[in-house]
């Protein structure tokens, strides 16, 4: 189910320049299963169109009293206010705070605000003077006491050219802000997670390379679960024909083993979860030619070199994050799993075998087992890939508790 599925959101669109941000915002919105209706404040539309916004939302946008001023019909503000399960103005300009907080009602926005019986929820968006200024803060202050609820403001580079705080929150941090608003807050939230897909291609030359029949399946799957759960998800992943729906995660795309490395180390850091699913090559041509190798009569022998551990490196390093591997073993396969969990310092690996029908590379299934340092091991039956993701999710929750 979309996680604002059947949900009204009325969003307020004030005459800032973050309103660029609203299309992207009512799409996600839209994506999440919520209904959308967009108001406007007459400055919002020199920033974004109605069409722009009433295409995305699939609903009229209003911004006017009068729809049709040759008939004179009348755009009734009490139905949109009270239509809602929520009224979200974002982005919330210096301006339109003033007039929420002391009752001023000169356009249709404020009109609606005034009517609505619904939860109030700001996203502010000005220049860094205009936010720090004492009359701004007084404003937001009243909106609280008032309980209407407050997205603060981001720093960061403003449209003035300054550095500071100001930004709009980011829609997908406002599309979560109102999913745990709606559904309490999520297992993961606060938690970043690194998470490796796919496989790498090491060159031999321009044109030919060795590589591995890994489709990214599992890896994609675990990082949609754990932005699910509130994770901020970084995935890193090698070619793969797989797409992500979820528009919160970072996409980080890489080829070769090498670059997989740099990328998942350069990040690892800074992550609470790491689940490492890339089939990543243990080894690469030593001599990668410049230019495609002629087809001869004669044998052709590839020296090959180790490639770097990614696994190794991120288990020797790590602090206080929980790291999970990925074992695919033929033979003696729980105890080869075992001696992978201790080497690498890992907190759990994750059991693959390709003795199993339905379970490996470019299937919808897999057959997994959970193995954790005490020993403990959960075996599962063969399940669809998503399914095996929302165990893995719910057990790394658990583990960490």
């Amino acid at each position: 189910m979309a996680s604002l599925s059947g949900k009204k959101i009325v969003l307020g669109v004030t005459g800032s320049i973050a309103a660029y941000k609203s299309a992207l915002l009512v799409r996600l919105l839209v994506k999440a299963g919520a209904q959308v209706r967009v108001v406007m404040t007459p400055s919002a539309r020199d920033f974004i169109t109605p069409l722009t916004l009433a295409t995305l939302s699939k609903n009229e946008v209003k911004s006017d009293f009068t729809e049709d001023l040759e008939s004179g019909t009348w755009a009734n503000h009490v139905e949109v206010g009270l239509w809602g399960d929520a009224f979200l103005v974002a982005p919330a300009s210096a301006n339109t705070l003033a007039k929420m907080a002391t009752g001023v009602c000169d356009n249709f926005l404020l009109a609606v605000y005034l009517s609505a019986k619904c939860p109030v929820i700001v996203a502010p968006a000005m220049d860094l003077d205009m936010h720090s200024h004492a009359t701004t803060q007084g404003n937001l202050q009243i909106l609280e006491s008032q309980n209407r609820r407050i997205i603060e403001a981001e720093s960061g580079e403003l449209a003035s050219g300054l550095e500071g705080k100001g930004r709009m929150a980011e829609p997908e941090y406002i599309v979560n802000y109102l999913e745990e608003f709606f559904f309490g807050k999520k297992p993961l939230s606060g938690k970043k997670a690194l998470v490796s897909a796919g496989p790498t291609y090491e060159a031999i030359d321009p044109v030919r390379f060795i590589g591995n029949h890994s489709s990214g399946k599992m890896g994609y799957r675990i990082a949609e679960e754990l932005s699910a759960q509130g994770a901020q998800v970084t995935l890193v992943t090698g070619p793969s024909h797989e797409r992500i729906a979820d528009d919160r995660i970072e996409l980080v795309p890489v080829t070769s083993a090498k670059e997989m490395y740099d990328a998942c180390l350069s990040r690892w850091m800074d992550m609470d979860i790491g689940v490492m699913a890339a089939a990543v090559a243990d080894y690469r041509p030593s001599d990668v030619a410049e230019q495609k190798l002629k087809k001869s009569d004669a044998e052709l022998t590839i020296s090959l070199e180790r490639t770097d551990d990614i696994l190794q490196s991120m288990g020797d390093s790590k602090e206080s994050q929980f790291l999970v591997g990925f074992a695919l073993e033929t033979n003696d396969e729980e105890k080869n799993a075992i001696k992978k969990l201790e080497k690498k310092n890992l907190d759990m690996i994750v059991l693959n075998s390709l003795q199993h029908k339905g379970a490996g590379f470019g299937h919808e299934t897999n057959r997994v087992s959970f193995i954790m340092p005490n020993n403990k091991i959960n075996r599962f039956e063969l399940k669809s890939k998503s399914e095996v993701a929302f165990d893995l999710v719910g057990q790394i929750i658990e583990e960490t508790k």
